[in-house]
């Protein structure tokens, strides 16, 4: 292993989240530490303004100083459990006035935890449960009714604070989940994409390395089957074979080159077959063995691109089919236009003896079909009993061919 380790995604998102919510903690705890530092000195800036206007000294502003504290330290709690500790400070707001910055705070807190209903209720609650003490013990410059005023203002702006740092939060989770589900679903289009490259990579590694390979099958069955070849024939059988291998490996390499490739460095690959090819395909066939009888009744007009290489793949699998399956047969192509489209109709007699065995996915008719449904085409295929009492494989499909 290098340096540089490969992480998997699944285990470096994990170790994200876990890192971020080791910093929210953090932030959390140290925003704890500062609401219960201001709590604790607000309590001693308001003992000592209700020291110096003489409504709270001695023995009833240590009390009172004791009751604040606790309160404060209760603060420590407030994020876990916020209305129960907003709670908690509404009988120390009733008889202590130094409580009162450790009271907009947790009241805030529950406006920002809660919903608004609950964050209204704690803070009616405060409001009501200071307005015995602000008559008892009332403050020498403000009126007690003024004073009341007062302490509902300073609630309904700690609760409208802590609505809008909620609304806030929500909206930016709200965007995050957003954007995380636009991630996903970027990656599951992503994966698609890739799944449906590897699926026509495959096809056409499948419709090009099987005609080809079918051909050196068959050409080195000759030779093993036939010592009675010529030298001529023998090198003849071996240039086909050695010219289908080096073809095979050029399109394979091709290919690989393509999925090892990026997108922007990707080789340039040489142009897709068509139905100009066809007489090349055909006379390969006929020097594997295969007679081959073509009826080609088409116009001389450019057929649409997906059209003419879905075509040429139909009859190039076909082919190769009758081949490996029915060596020697002769094999009747027709090609045709209808009112329909392209007609292509195929047809190889069944051979008496056991066909040589030559390996295959067994998937190019599943291939040929799933093709040509792509181009919005037919396919039919099967064995037929034809007039004459003759057993054939027949191959026939329906493509558009628009006006």
């Amino acid at each position: 292993m290098t340096s540089e380790q490969v992480v998997p995604a699944g285990s470096a998102t994990r170790q994200s989240e876990q890192a971020a919510s080791g910093r929210r903690f953090a932030r959390g705890r140290i925003a704890d530490i500062v609401c219960i530092a201001i709590s604790g000195i607000g309590a001693l800036i308001l003992a000592g303004a209700a020291e110096d206007s003489g409504r709270v000294t001695g023995e009833a502003q240590f009390w009172a100083l004791v009751l604040a504290g606790v309160g404060t330290i209760a603060l420590w709690w407030r994020r876990r459990h916020p209305t129960g500790v907003a709670v908690l400070l509404a009988p120390i707001a009733a008889v202590s006035e130094m409580i009162g910055f450790g009271v907009l705070i947790a009241v805030g807190t529950v406006a920002i935890y809660r919903r608004w209903p609950v964050a209204v209720a704690v803070a009616g609650l405060h409001a009501v449960v200071t307005i015995p003490y602000t008559i008892i013990n009332p403050d020498p410059d403000l009126p007690a009714l003024w004073a009341n005023l007062f302490s509902v203002a300073l609630l309904a702006g700690t609760v409208a604070t802590g609505i809008a740092v909620r609304s806030r939060r929500e909206l930016v989770a709200s965007l995050r989940d957003r954007a995380t589900r636009a991630e996903e679903a970027a990656r599951f289009r992503a994966d698609q994409v890739r799944a449906l490259e590897r699926e026509r990579i495959a096809r056409e590694m499948h419709d090009v390395l099987a005609h080809r390979i079918s051909l050196v099958s068959l050409y080195a069955g000759a030779l093993e089957v036939r010592p009675d070849l010529s030298a001529t024939q023998v090198a003849a059988a071996a240039g086909t074979i050695r010219a289908s291998a080096h073809a095979a490996l050029e399109e394979l390499r091709e290919i690989l080159g393509m999925l090892r490739s990026d997108t922007d460095d990707a080789p340039e690959l040489r142009p897709q077959p068509s139905l100009t090819n066809l007489d090349e395909l055909v006379e390969q066939c006929r020097r594997a063995g295969t007679p081959v009888e073509v009826d080609n009744q088409l116009p001389p007009v450019p057929l649409p691109p997906t059209v003419d290489r879905a075509v040429y793949r139909l009859l190039q699998e076909g082919l190769t089919n009758a081949r490996k399956h029915a060596p020697g047969a002769p094999v009747r192509l027709r090609l045709d236009r209808t009112d329909a489209g392209v007609h292509i109709w195929l047809r190889n007699p069944l051979v008496g003896g056991p066909a040589p065995v030559i390996p295959g996915t067994r998937s190019g008719l599943v291939g040929l079909a799933e093709r040509v449904s792509l181009a919005g085409g037919r396919l039919d295929h099967g064995v037929r009993r034809g007039a004459s009492g003759e057993t054939a494989f027949h191959l026939e499909a329906w493509l558009p061919w628009p006006a």
